[in-house]
């Protein structure tokens, strides 16, 4: 889904102070006299203590990569206004006008937005509040908000000078684009930029202690993001912009902490030749160790069966994150998690009306089981082929008798159940699909409705 937003450094910094504090127990204080000389505190710094700060970030971030700087780096100040003409242009160069209203429509379709809710003011409204630097790979040039204390830009500087060596190494634009038109395998690329940045971020703050990331226990990451939603822009902004904003950051930062755990930075290059393919390899980092990927789903066209004033508007890959913020509309945050786990290969379409603006949306997403427990047993529907068939109050082993009996693939096994106190939310979904059908705007795949386990 042309959805996914590309976010630069955001003000998650202070919390992953505090977070890295906590954790560290003490550590940091040292590191703080270790990473470079005191410059002024105030805004009034100038241009040349920036350079001086980011080239001594520099320097540091090389040592902590093993990425050498391979040609010299410009780097600037940038005012408020300069940030934002920056962004719009950058929104305007990434995406067409058509691409960016086909992705705000397929986020509608979806339930993830409210209808008419303005995508592009709302990316260039919370960028220019929270960026407070970026690293651009077209200019090759390191940007940072003018506003912002020095005493406070060390880790913005960490983090996107990481981006910077990288680039070098690796050119980050087009390594990120190689995996188009798959939306979910940009995004998990995404993840390995940030998520390896934030990494890179972490071991600069703890410079001078004689540890790493690699030494920390295990933490939820989300305690590094403080309070995002206490910004004008986030505050109201719908929860699937919130974790869509997140998720390349933390998301990405969990896996490249596992995946580097045991190599060190010596397995950055890996990432780049071998990246992961989708959402689910992030979420879940063993299944990118394995090498399990799920299988190319292809849908038929429909324009010639809706008739001559429709028009495919978008066409993409949901992934696991997608299907988990679908899910959390109407269930709770784990097992929305749990169910979208299950996740083995999607594909939607969405299709619109030229005059009414009418949708269609149709989805096939893998796998074909839809199971849950009663009082009285289970229920199952399985579909293989045209074909489908249902058992009610019986087992899971019977179930799967009758499927080798009928010389049937054995049904995947479902990674949970809802349990009867969950019908309730689970017609809510058979609701909102039924609804949007009753009036015309969308119209949900029955795969969809069969594969959730819901």
């Amino acid at each position: 889904m042309a959805w996914q937003i590309k976010f630069s450094s955001i003000r998650f910094f202070a919390g992953l102070l505090a977070a890295v504090c906590l954790l560290n127990a003490g550590g940091v204080r040292a590191q703080q006299a270790a990473v470079g000389p005191s410059f002024a505190t105030g805004k009034a710094a100038s241009e040349a203590e920036f350079i001086a700060a980011a080239d001594e970030v520099l320097s540091k971030m090389s040592e902590i990569t093993g990425l050498k700087l391979r040609t010299p780096l410009k780097k600037s100040l940038r005012s408020r206004e300069e940030i934002r003409a920056y962004v719009i242009k950058q929104m305007n160069e990434e995406k067409t006008l058509a691409e960016r209203y086909a992705g705000a429509r397929s986020a509608e379709a979806f339930g993830l937005i409210p209808k008419g809710f303005d995508l592009d003011a709302f990316i260039v409204n919370v960028l220019t509040e929270q960026v407070e630097g970026l690293y651009d790979p077209k200019a090759r040039e390191f940007y940072i908000a003018d506003w912002s204390p020095l005493s406070e830009q060390r880790m913005v500087m960490a983090h996107e000078l990481t981006h910077a060596l990288e680039d070098q190494h690796f050119q980050i634009e087009a390594w990120l684009k190689a995996a188009r038109p798959n939306d979910d395998a940009e995004l998990a690329r995404d993840a390995v930029l940030e998520g390896s940045a934030m990494v890179a971020m972490i071991d600069y703050l703890m410079l001078g202690t004689g540890r790493s990331l690699r030494d920390l226990p295990e933490f939820d990451p989300s305690m590094l993001i403080g309070d995002l939603g206490s910004t004008p822009t986030l505050q109201n902004a719908p929860p699937f912009l919130k974790d869509t904003l997140i998720f390349p950051y933390l998301g990405g930062l969990t896996f490249s902490a596992a995946i580097l755990k045991d190599s060190g930075w010596s397995g950055l290059p890996g990432l780049f030749e071998k990246p992961p393919v989708s959402s689910q390899q992030i979420l879940h980092p063993g299944l990118y160790r394995s090498g399990r990927s799920s299988q190319s789903v292809a849908l038929p066209s429909l324009e010639k069966l809706l008739g001559n004033n429709w028009s495919l508007l978008d066409e993409n890959v949901m992934g696991e994150f997608g299907w988990k913020e679908v899910l959390k509309q109407f269930l709770d945050d784990t097992r929305a998690k749990s169910l979208a786990a299950s996740w083995a290969g999607d594909r939607y379409a969405l299709y619109e009306e030229r005059n009414s603006k009418r949708m269609v949306l149709v989805i096939f997403r893998r796998p074909n089981l839809f199971s849950f427990d009663t009082p009285e047993g289970g229920v199952f529907l399985y579909c293989f082929g045209v074909e489908c068939m249902t058992m009610e109050g019986t087992t899971r082993k019977v179930f799967d008798g009758l499927t080798k009996a009928i010389e049937w693939p054995m049904a995947p096994q479902p990674t949970q159940r809802l349990e009867p106190a969950a019908r309730a939310k689970t017609a809510m979904i058979f609701g909102f699909a039924e609804s949007n059908l009753a009036a015309g705007e969308v119209v949900l795949s029955p795969h969809f409705l069969q594969s959730q386990g819901i």
